[in-house]
């Protein structure tokens, strides 16, 4: 009987609790569904300004001279004197006398190859007199034909030519190695490396020091493909008279100081790095340690520089950030209502945080620089940020200096 009391009584619990449900259900106020409208995405943008615009190059290289050579021994000998000037980092003109070899044994030489010559001239003279003679004679003879060439002695007097010829060429040689025993400067330099001294012997061809010509340095910029049509210059270029190179500015700290060397682009490589897919372009400084050098400072070999050249020049280019580029050549404008509006523009170049146009869209104009998740042509928009132009300069700013132009723009 208790059994069947739980039993009972557990059913009963669970149809009232049951009933209570759907009751209270029965009694719940109904809502009718509403659709909701989403707020329009909520997008950056810049403002199209067309100014002029010049399409510059930023890029970093070594000074290098533009000869450098060893300085070497062309005949053999002891040092005798050097220059106060060869030693490392000395100064040189062209002419000066550098390293100067023992010319004692040379010497010997050029009056030994003298009196050969002396000797072999009077016997040329001699002979000379005795062909004469020897013809004089067959015509006073009378005999009838013309003579023998050993009749007029044509042999004797060509082996007298000969050994004269012979005896000339060794004394100008002798002279020659006389004058080699002094090494004079082939330009004006400086000295890299000096790698003998005063009392060394040397042989010919040893290196006696290293040095480098200070009338023009010359730095390699890589540029790729696109970096050539900014400057409107082609492969294999070389400037000329009427075609000058593109103008460039070189830049660099030294000791704290911050330098600045006006350059050109001379010439470029005729041919692109397999390794890289870049094409070297040679920028040189006339008389960089002279009239080239910065406040007194010499761009000086070695020294690795940054580098803005100058590319062409629009009269209306428009400079926009790089994320408002959407594919190849399309932005998103912002019409008056506040929907996207597709257009497509030429871009002539795209640099790591911006790009330059030059046409597609209208003065004031509202270009889209946040990304665009779904969203197609006509959606409503909602505008709510204007985004600075990257590298623009504002009110107030300082000039942005070289250096810094090319760490914000050269890639690594």
């Amino acid at each position: 009987f208790r059994k069947l009391f739980t039993v009972l009584g557990t059913v009963g619990i669970f149809a009232g609790g049951f009933l209570l449900i759907g009751v209270m259900g029965s009694l719940r106020p109904k809502i009718e569904p509403k659709e909701v409208a989403l707020a329009p995405p909520a997008v950056f943008y810049a403002v199209v300004d067309p100014k002029p615009v010049t399409l510059n190059v930023y890029a970093q290289g070594e000074v290098r001279p533009r000869t450098d050579i060893n300085l070497t021994a062309e005949v053999s000998g002891r040092i005798v004197r050097t220059s106060e000037e060869f030693v490392a980092g000395g100064a040189f003109k062209k002419g000066d006398l550098l390293v100067k070899i023992e010319d004692a044994d040379y010497r010997v030489a050029v009056a030994a190859a003298k009196a050969r010559m002396a000797q072999s001239e009077e016997l040329l003279r001699r002979e000379e007199a005795e062909a004469e003679l020897a013809k004089r004679d067959y015509e006073a003879l009378g005999r009838k034909g013309e003579a023998s060439d050993l009749t007029l002695r044509k042999p004797q007097l060509a082996q007298a030519r000969a050994a004269f010829d012979a005896a000339k060429a060794d004394y100008n040689g002798a002279l020659l190695n006389l004058q080699r025993t002094e090494l004079r400067a082939p330009f004006d330099g400086r000295v890299r490396e000096r790698l003998a001294g005063e009392g060394q012997f040397i042989a010919p061809g040893a290196a006696i020091g290293r040095i480098f010509s200070t009338d023009v340095a010359e730095v390699r910029l890589p540029l790729a493909d696109g970096d050539l049509a900014k400057l409107g210059i082609s492969l294999a270029f070389n400037e000329t008279e009427g075609n000058p190179g593109p103008k460039a500015t070189l830049s660099a700290t030294i000791g704290g100081q911050y330098h600045e060397w006006p350059a050109r682009i001379a010439r470029t490589d005729g041919a692109f790095d397999p390794g890289t897919r870049q094409v070297g372009a040679i920028a040189v400084v006339d008389d960089p340690y002279g009239a080239g050098a910065s406040s007194g400072v010499p761009l000086a070999a070695g020294l690795f520089v940054d580098a803005v050249i100058e590319g062409k020049a629009l009269e209306r280019g428009v400079v926009l950030p790089r994320t408002s580029l959407f594919g190849r050549n399309t932005v998103y404008g912002i019409s008056a209502e506040d929907r996207i509006a597709a257009r497509e523009v030429v871009v002539l170049a795209a640099d790591k945080d911006t790009i330059t146009l030059a046409g597609g869209l209208e003065t004031g104009e509202r270009v889209i620089t946040s990304p665009l998740r779904g969203a197609r042509e006509g959606d409503k928009v909602t505008p709510t940020d204007r985004t600075s132009i990257p590298g623009a300069a504002q009110d107030g700013d300082e000039e942005e200096t070289v250096a810094e132009a090319v760490r914000r723009s050269v890639t690594e």
